[in-house]
């Protein structure tokens, strides 16, 4: 595994996992097999070249960006791998996924938050995620996952991660399992990944 190197003053840390490495690290083996994928953020495009990367030659994924430039460096970061055939670009909020996507979902993938490098005014908020999350919630076929990670480090992703949260919290138990990741000896702002799985149709 590679590790980060981060200098402060003169000492170099090395960090083998933060929320987005371990996001990848839980969801690659089910890229494997997966049929119908949904990026909710496309943002830079990088989580978008992961899951083009990791699926296999079956893979349909779809990837949503409310912003021109965030889907203009998706689809150049994709073309430049060769793997723009692979996706479709969908520039709409993801809060009208079932719009586009009608087929059941293997696994859905949301990294919250602004764009990096963009202006922190335009960022996802609780009301269009809770909606894409809950579209893709009765999208899910068995076996099928939604990876997200929220940004509470900031008032609005502190609103939509405690939305999120409350929402998460009373998924039925026999249908789907939620577990969540956050690095707790760092104050509250820390990033907090969520994996559900839906168990049972």
């Amino acid at each position: 595994m590679k590790h980060c190197g981060l200098s402060y003053g003169g000492a170099i840390e090395l960090q083998s996992f933060n929320a987005v490495s371990v996001a990848h690290q839980l969801t690659v083996l089910k890229l494997a097999t997966a049929r119908n994928i949904v990026d909710a953020t496309a943002g830079n495009g990088r989580d978008t070249l992961f899951l083009a990367q990791n699926s296999g030659a079956q893979a349909m994924i779809t990837a949503f960006d409310i912003q021109k430039t965030a889907l203009n460096k998706t689809r150049q970061l994709l073309t430049e791998h060769r793997l723009m055939e692979k996706v479709r670009l969908i520039a709409d909020s993801h809060a009208n996924v079932a719009r586009h996507v009608t087929e059941a979902v293997d696994l859905a993938v949301f990294n919250l938050g602004y764009l990096p490098g963009g202006s922190h005014e335009i960022s996802t908020n609780a009301d269009s995620t809770l909606a894409a999350v809950q579209q893709l919630i009765a999208l899910l076929g068995a076996g099928g996952l939604i990876s997200l990670i929220a940004y509470p480090g900031y008032p609005a992703g502190h609103a939509e991660h405690s939305v999120l949260q409350q929402y998460f919290l009373q998924l039925q138990p026999k249908i789907f399992t939620v577990s969540c990741w956050q690095m707790i000896n760092h104050t509250g702002k820390a990033p907090v990944f969520y994996l559900i799985e839906k168990v049972r149709s």
